[in-house]
């Protein structure tokens, strides 16, 4: 297989955003995945598009409503949140989130049990209060890493499936290429976005990545009436309403693995944790609660220390650029897909001050950090 002086490993979201980015500007960029375009967290998430604690926060915000235009494709992308709370604590982190925004120049407008019922046609009696967040928003994952894809090929990007990277080439200190089945792919820049794969990927040429795999979980209802804004959550869940009036949501407990292969499937059997999805969903949304649930879908994704995501073109080997999302990278991938374009052509990202997502805050990373922070799935004893 030819190579190209782009390689990114990993057919994600933020993975097909920067080769967009790049490839819009005439750049040569080869995308290579394991599997298929976005089969892992990056298709089926919550569709969120309000990171306000992100540096790339004014980004996300400037391009989201921009997307269709620039891509040429749908993302389904609709405008403003609703947080829905059902207890008193869930009700104070709301209003720190209204003064968060509120500071950054984003209207957020606190709202009462009688105007959540109003706004949210499915919501009940049950709730204390919510926040309407004016700015923000949700899109359709499935749609949205398509049209990352196409885009991206429009403007001349290859994008190459189920072909998985088993290891970075290395010659004079720089990354001249990754190893596959078929043989080596010669690059001039490499980018490492595959997900929970990225942290063994770039230990095999001395990058620390501290990432800890886990699986997460969603539900998707059968079609009910819509609200008049999709965006609703809270209570712990995040997701939306789609067009057709399914309701797709997901959150809670992480069953935490350890390094994943880098070749080869993983089962990814649903567990008992979607009756809790269920059950924190029909407290929100009482009057959806006889809705029967049609699909579930468990996947991997990867979790740093601090829960940021880390972008960042360390110094050495200086062609290498990593970008892992922390599972926030749906609603940062215009954002983040343009910061990577930067630090890949221009060694620095122009549109916004990223430091505080470089790996050098993990310098001095307890090697335990996993079991300090207790992500790890406790194994049930054999009993001789």
């Amino acid at each position: 297989m030819k190579g190209a002086a782009v390689v990114i490993i990993g057919a994600g979201v933020t993975g097909l955003s920067a080769a967009w980015w790049l490839a819009r500007d005439g750049v040569d960029v080869l995308v290579l995945d394991k599997g298929v375009i976005g089969y892992e967290a990056s298709s089926r998430n919550g569709g969120g598009a309000t990171h306000y604690q992100s540096p790339l926060f004014h980004e996300e915000q400037r391009l989201w409503p921009l997307m269709d235009q620039l891509l040429g494709y749908p993302t389904e992308y609709r405008p403003e949140r609703i947080v829905i709370a059902m207890t008193e604590d869930q009700m104070a982190r709301y209003r720190r989130m209204q003064r968060i925004l509120a500071g950054l120049g984003y209207r957020a407008d606190m709202m009462d049990p009688q105007q959540v019922r109003d706004a949210v046609t499915l919501a009940g009696d049950r709730h204390i209060g919510g926040v309407h967040i004016r700015t923000g928003g949700q899109a359709n994952p499935q749609r949205t890493v398509q049209a990352y894809a196409w885009a991206a090929q429009d403007h001349g990007a290859r994008i190459v499936q189920h072909v998985p990277v088993l290891g970075i080439e290395m010659a004079q200190g720089r990354a001249v290429g990754v190893r596959t089945r078929d043989g080596t792919i010669g690059c001039d820049q490499l980018v490492v976005a595959a997900g929970p794969q990225s942290g063994v990927l770039l230990r095999g040429i001395g990058i620390d990545l501290p990432v800890a795999p886990a699986r997460a979980e969603m539900i998707v209802t059968e079609a009910l009436p819509l609200m008049p804004l999709g965006g609703v959550d809270g209570n712990g869940l995040y997701g939306r309403q789609t067009l057709r009036g399914n309701l797709a949501y997901g959150g809670g407990w992480h069953e935490w693995m350890d390094d994943l292969p880098l070749a080869g499937k993983l089962p990814r059997p649903s567990t008992p944790t979607i009756t809790q999805i269920a059950l924190r969903l029909a407290q929100i949304l009482p009057k959806a609660a006889h809705a029967r649930v049609i699909r579930s879908w468990a996947g991997i994704v990867e979790n740093t220390p601090d829960g940021r995501p880390v972008l960042d073109r360390p110094e050495a080997p200086g062609n290498v650029t990593v970008a892992t999302m922390s599972s926030v990278g749906f609603g940062l991938s215009p954002a983040s897909g343009r910061a990577v374009r930067d630090l890949v052509v221009d060694g620095r990202c122009g549109f916004a001050e990223i430091g505080k997502l470089s790996l050098a805050r993990f310098a001095g990373l307890d090697p335990d950090w996993r079991r300090l922070q207790g992500w790890v799935t406790p194994r049930a004893e054999v009993m001789a």
